[in-house]
């Protein structure tokens, strides 16, 4: 594996066309700009896979919504795979990934359940089985070399079947000057993700936050126990079907009814 040059202009592995050659990686930001109509970032319109239909906002029904937004009513979609060329020295970091990985001896399309490109910004989505390798391989790899994982955020998507919890790992290459994003997805049911610890030791506290407030499980983590809320703390705060509300407040003598006890639209 040849080491790559500081500016994001070696050759690919994969023999990636001109666009790779194109961007320079300046400021993390890709440089392309005239992307084709189909491969627009994030597919969004018809595109993309519908996991719900938003009614209304702020979960107001039965006519009490004041805010003028009860007829709202929109599909949310996640954004759908992006098609090659990415733009810039995305193609250059998705071939030297798929590289990476194959000569490991793995198929990349197993381990890279798909590519997104959305709002700028570069996201492999992982099957989580194959998590540790491909961020050891990110890590390690001269020509990738992203050594800084800034933390995991929890996200959950009740409407998302299957998949309802979601990891999302943001990546820093400081020798290549490049930022770059990892997506798992775990069933509700199963909610078991490796922990990336041994690869990225900052994201100790990160993993035990995430497992705090969302209750996905960081396999191999060194001490998974809660980091905000009490040990005994009944369920995951920030799962977006945790019912609102919370304990009472006793404020020098007077006592704040809980939120989900103050107004009600239903």
């Amino acid at each position: 594996m040849s080491d790559a040059k500081s500016n994001g202009a070696n050759t690919p592995r994969n023999g990636a066309n001109g666009a790779a050659a194109n961007g320079s990686g300046a400021g993390g930001v890709n440089p392309e700009k005239d992307l084709g109509a189909a491969n627009l970032p994030g597919m969004r319109g018809d595109h993309g896979e519908e996991i719900r239909v938003q009614r209304g906002m702020f979960g107001a029904n039965n006519g009490g919504d004041t805010s003028g937004y009860g007829g709202l009513v929109r599909p949310v979609r996640l954004p759908g795979p992006a098609t090659r060329p990415y733009g810039g020295w995305f193609d250059e970091v998705a071939d030297e990934l798929e590289g990476a990985l194959e000569e490991q001896g793995l198929v990349p399309e197993n381990a890279i359940g798909k590519t997104v490109v959305d709002r700028g910004e570069l996201t492999f989505h992982i099957e989580r089985e194959y998590l540790v390798a491909v961020a050891q391989t990110l890590r390690d790899d001269p020509a990738l070399r992203f050594e800084l994982c800034t933390g995991v955020s929890g996200v959950h998507y009740p409407g998302d079947k299957g998949r309802e919890l979601h990891a999302v790992y943001h990546l820093r290459s400081i020798t290549h000057n490049r930022l770059i994003r990892l997506e798992v997805g775990a069933p509700d049911a199963d909610p078991h993700v490796p922990s990336l610890v041994p690869v990225y030791p900052t994201n100790d506290w990160h993993e035990r936050e995430t497992y705090d407030f969302f209750g996905l499980i960081f396999d191999g983590h060194p001490a998974l126990t809660r980091i905000m809320m009490p040990d005994d703390w009944q369920g995951h705060p920030q799962r977006k079907d945790y019912p609102l509300g919370g304990i009472p407040v006793e404020y020098k003598g007077a006592q704040i009814p809980a939120p989900d006890q103050r107004r009600s639209y239903s």
